[in-house]
């Protein structure tokens, strides 16, 4: 009872210190999105924001998408928002360039860009070349989204990346996202758009989580379409790559780090229109550059981006020709031994670095 009291007589100072004690606090944690939730979050938001727009193609609706990208969008929205379509590319692309040219915003989804090819004379001759051919009158404000590029075991008819195809085609923006960042801010910018926007996903990043800011939570998040992200900065080489394969080049990043090669790493983000200003600025810095990328060499954009750094003011700060680093120019095998020896790996990435530096 004394002690109590010599508390109670103490108690100013003694409360004083350990109100300026410093309590333990656990960092909060921070949020991850996965690269699904972010595609789901920007049209459902994009839908809240805007009664013009609206996502059809096969199975979007009552069974919310083959990768359920559209989950829970068709209970939330209804049939006028989220429609079915039957499996006829040709025809449901069809309608949604013209509801473009009514005045509408369509999400057109693919189940995979390999079944655009059934729809590709209503993707670039009516929704690329429209607004030029009616100088101007008619905007075409759509956007064509699905998974890209190679899976996992579906071989050659569904192993395709579509970057450099549909990035040929003047009237097109082609956007190609890696994080759930990039995907929710891309998508979102893609839908505002007046011009017909592809958005190539991956599938096999849907599942994967990402960390996330306050900032890319918010419903007015975008990112500026045709503008490269910086992903790491380095000194000694510069890889600029796209989708899936800026993943790679993180890695191997981390990898050369330890032998001491500090490499930095630009996500593209945006293959049409290209950000060279940005890759210029970092060859011009680090004096070397590899491209990676999953689709086949000839013509790709690893070889669109050496030609114009050749053309343009970084050729003369190159001290070593160029190397690309992209999947195998054959259709892709179906056996799993082959197709890993078909796409990019990190390996490729950390040898072609190496040659590069000649280290």
């Amino acid at each position: 009872m004394a002690a109590l009291k010599n508390l109670y007589r103490g108690g100013k100072n003694v409360f004083g210190v350990v109100s300026r004690r410093e309590f333990h606090r656990t960092v909060p944690a921070a949020v991850k999105l996965t690269y699904r939730d972010a595609l789901t979050q920007a049209m459902d938001e994009e839908i809240e924001r805007d009664e013009t727009v609206f996502l059809l193609g096969e199975e979007v609706a009552q069974y919310d998408g083959a990768y359920k990208v559209s989950r829970g969008l068709w209970k939330k929205w209804g049939d006028k928002r989220i429609i079915d379509t039957p499996i006829s590319e040709i025809g449901f692309a069809g309608i949604a360039v013209g509801a473009a040219m009514a005045g509408l915003r369509p999400i057109c989804e693919f189940m995979t860009f390999n079944f655009s090819l059934q729809a590709i004379d209503q993707v670039i001759n009516s929704a690329a070349k429209t607004c030029y051919m009616s100088a101007g009158a008619v905007p075409v404000p759509i956007v064509f989204r699905g998974p890209n590029g190679s899976s996992a075991g579906v071989a050659a008819q569904h192993s395709q990346c579509f970057a450099a195809w549909y990035s040929h085609c003047p009237g097109l923006k082609v956007l190609s996202p890696w994080s759930a960042e990039d995907a929710k801010g891309l998508l979102k910018s893609a839908i505002r758009d007046d011009n017909p926007v592809i958005v190539l996903e991956n599938e096999l990043m849907y599942g994967v989580p990402f960390e996330v800011s306050e900032e890319v939570q918010s419903k007015d998040f975008v990112i500026p379409i045709g503008k490269a992200k910086v992903e790491k900065e380095g000194m000694n080489i510069t890889l600029v790559a796209h989708s899936k394969s800026v993943g790679h080049c993180l890695d191997a990043a981390v990898a050369l780090a330890k032998e001491g090669i500090d490499c930095e790493v630009i996500n593209m983000r945006t293959i049409r229109p290209l950000d060279i200003e940005t890759i210029e600025a970092s060859v011009m810095k680090t004096n070397h550059l590899v491209t990676v990328e999953g689709g086949w060499p000839q013509f790709g954009v690893g070889a669109e981006i050496c030609a114009r750094i050749m053309e343009g003011p970084a050729f003369n700060y190159l001290d070593a020709p160029a190397v690309r680093v992209t999947g195998a120019d054959i259709p892709m095998p179906y056996a799993k031994i082959l197709e890993d020896n078909c796409v990019p790996q990190i390996k490729d990435v950390i040898f072609s670095v190496k040659k590069v530096l000649n280290v």
